[in-house]
């Protein structure tokens, strides 16, 4: 499913502390993870986002972090353990034309990566048979890489996967949107 993935040393270039300036994971996805939660973290990379949504979802939650690469999930496990979370945190590697995931989510992240996968449909088809019903899921794309049009095309994609749009939260230097499973 991915057409191309941002190597696993380049992800410290925007993965970083200086980066919840722009994008704070609690501030971002607080309204959205209650305690308690299951929630997926898609293309999680270095766990910028699993960390704060494992702060989110609390000692009785569940954060399920995705990647395709191993190297992501490794430096991800290592900051989940400084910061006293790793225990909150499921680390899965994924391939890239299968999650192969066999659970049911209250809530998806996926931030900066849709515009990687080749086969978006198939992708979010696969996501939301990991939601429960009435599940939610943020799309975020950087505006740097993603134009209006391209952004409406991976909406469509997700639409046709399931999914009813609902708003357009703003994040800095991205286009983002809501959805619902149908």
């Amino acid at each position: 499913m991915k057409n191309h993935t941002c190597p696993w040393w380049l992800a410290y270039t925007f993965d970083h502390r200086l980066r919840r300036l722009l994008h704070n994971p609690e501030r971002l996805l607080g309204g959205q993870i209650k305690p308690g939660m299951t929630v997926l973290d898609l293309g999680c990379g270095m766990g910028f986002f699993s960390i704060g949504m494992a702060r989110l979802v609390g000692s009785e939650g569940r954060v399920i972090s995705v990647d395709v690469q191993p190297d992501m999930l490794r430096v991800l496990l290592g900051r989940a353990e400084r910061a006293g979370l790793a225990d909150r945190i499921q680390p899965h590697l994924c391939h890239a034309d299968q999650l192969g995931l066999s659970v049911k989510a209250d809530f998806a992240l996926a931030f900066w990566m849709a515009h990687e996968i080749n086969d978006r449909v198939a992708f979010f088809n696969q996501v939301r048979g990991c939601l429960r019903s009435g599940g939610r899921l943020l799309v975020v794309e950087p505006v740097i890489h993603v134009t209006g049009r391209d952004f409406r095309t991976v909406e469509d994609s997700i639409t046709a996967a399931g999914f009813a749009p609902l708003d357009q939260p703003r994040i800095r230097l991205s286009r983002a949107r809501f959805f619902e499973v149908i």
